[in-house]
């Protein structure tokens, strides 16, 4: 894994979690904004996955409850960086001229 980049992490408990990965020490993994994927009334969507925990601190995710972890698909990681932003970030066209 890659520090900087955005991961999905599909844990034992068989929640899926996103988080930009800012560290890697002894098994566990420092992340940064974590949000669990949950159903909503339009689809699937992002949710904290800790509400009550200091937002100046990163958690730590232990590797061994982490059944399976991925890069973030591109559409949604730009939903995730929104999610933790509130930053907009552009669809990628092609200009034709």
């Amino acid at each position: 894994m890659e520090i900087g980049k955005v991961y999905t992490f599909k844990l034992n408990s068989g929640e899926e979690m996103i988080a930009k990965l800012v560290d890697m020490e002894s098994g566990y993994a420092i992340l940064q904004d974590p949000v669990s994927v949950a159903p909503g009334p339009q689809g699937m969507g992002l949710v904290p996955s800790m509400f009550t925990a200091d937002p100046d601190k990163n958690p730590r995710l232990n590797m061994s409850c982490v059944a399976i972890h991925s890069l973030t698909d591109e559409n949604v990681r730009m939903k995730y960086i929104e999610a933790t932003t509130g930053i907009k970030v552009p669809e990628k066209k092609i200009l034709v001229g």
